[in-house]
């Protein structure tokens, strides 16, 4: 366990009051949980509070396009099984936030951080982690994030000579890369069901050869390295060759992977693998993620998927044809303004399902779905949506803040 830092300096004392201040103010006008004002105001009174709210903790960061708020939740819910954990549960993962979430964790003995791909290296150098778990890279938000290569190459320069104990992807090339340039890792087979990022290599951009769940490059030699955790099938195989059931209330095989990871991040930490699988089983939802709620009388389950990767993975948990789907997509500035993704998604996977679209971007979806040549109806509002929809449980999907407009409608 880290050192204790101690008590913290009167102008530290002061940004965490006036940051909580900040907050609460916030949630008194309906604007949220706060979170973010909070640590903003907190980190102009103090710019290094971060650094010094992290120092008496064992931290582990988790970044990812996709699955890192789940997999946090379940690296906490590991953890608090050796200790008092604080976390950045809801998913405000840039700093301001990251702070927020730690000035409330003075008796903590971890901190478990999810970590806005772009900040990672920041992050880590502020808070000085024991371990960092990198889960996958894959586009999203093309009119903000850097493009995946250029990510990657960012994670590498900042992650090279880190102390951290790094839990790497060893399916996803660009994670690879970006690990290597570290002198610990721990190299987890979680699957790569998105490929279409890392057809070139990210060492030399020759083309890259997936022979089966392999993967190397034939001009410059990167490959695919040999991993010491595996998820296979509904087990979990430890460095050792001993296979644990896993067992979840979140649904589909992302959420498996997502679990593996998390056992190989809890063992760092000397959480055994049988003892942290059984904690993740108590994860039902995950900031409102997969919860079915009963809203005008119909059963409605909540997906988030912000990307092509996430939406791949989202067509795989949803209930086969003839159950309901209500796909929302907004553009607004946490989503990302660019739309363009819609079309390297397949949307023909949805055949067969009656559909309702709404959102800011309805009609951009709509003539996606429209090229698919994929049944649908447009609605103007969630609730039109709901009442339209056929019998059966209703399956909602929906990106980020589109997301967030739907929990607000059902009070969730």
């Amino acid at each position: 366990m880290a050192g204790n830092s101690g008590p913290l300096s009167p102008r530290a004392k002061l940004a965490v009051t006036a940051g909580k201040a900040a907050a609460a103010v916030s949630r008194a006008a309906g604007r949220g949980s706060g979170s973010v004002i909070g640590g903003k105001v907190a980190l102009k009174l103090d710019p290094d509070l971060l650094a010094r709210l992290a120092t008496h903790l064992d931290v582990v960061l988790v970044s990812a396009t996709n699955g890192k708020t789940t997999t946090t939740r379940l690296i906490a819910e590991a953890l608090r099984a050796s200790g008092p954990v604080v976390s950045n549960a809801l998913g405000a993962n840039m700093p301001a936030g990251i702070t927020s979430a730690l000035a409330g964790g003075s008796d903590a003995r971890y901190g478990v951080i999810e970590v806005d791909e772009k900040y990672l290296a920041t992050v880590a150098r502020d808070v000085a982690p024991k371990a960092i778990a990198l889960l996958n890279l894959s586009r999203d938000q093309l009119d903000r994030a850097a493009e995946t290569r250029m990510l990657a190459e960012k994670w590498r320069e900042g992650l090279a000579g880190t102390k951290a104990v790094i839990i790497a992807n060893a399916d996803d090339p660009l994670v690879v890369w970006a690990a290597s340039s570290s002198a610990n890792v721990v190299w987890v087979a979680a699957g790569q069901e998105w490929k279409d990022d890392a057809w070139s290599c990210p060492s030399c951009g020759g083309v890259m050869q997936r022979p089966g769940d392999d993967w190397f490059c034939g001009e410059c030699g990167f490959r695919r390295p040999t991993p010491s955790w595996a998820l296979s099938g509904d087990y979990v195989l430890d460095p050792h060759g001993s296979a644990w059931p896993i067992h979840l209330q979140l649904p589909g095989r992302a959420n498996k992977a997502n679990a593996t990871t998390s056992a190989a991040v809890a063992a760092t930490f000397g959480v055994p693998p049988q003892v942290a699988l059984e904690r993740m089983y108590q994860v039902q939802a995950v900031a409102g993620r997969y919860d079915v709620v009963n809203f005008l009388g119909r059963d409605c389950r909540l997906l988030l998927a912000k990307n092509p990767a996430g939406w791949l993975e989202t067509f795989s948990l949803i209930d086969g044809p003839p159950a309901p789907v209500i796909l929302s997509v907004n553009a607004r500035g946490a989503d990302g303004t660019d739309t363009s993704w819609l079309w390297d998604v397949d949307y023909a996977r949805l055949a067969g399902h009656p559909i309702m679209v709404i959102g800011d971007r309805k009609l951009d979806l709509a003539v996606r779905l429209e090229v698919a040549e994929v049944d649908f109806r447009v609605c103007e509002t969630f609730d039109e949506a709901v009442q339209m929809a056929p019998p059966g449980k209703v399956e909602v999907i929906a990106n980020y803040t589109a997301f967030q407009d739907i929990r607000r409608r059902v009070g969730n």
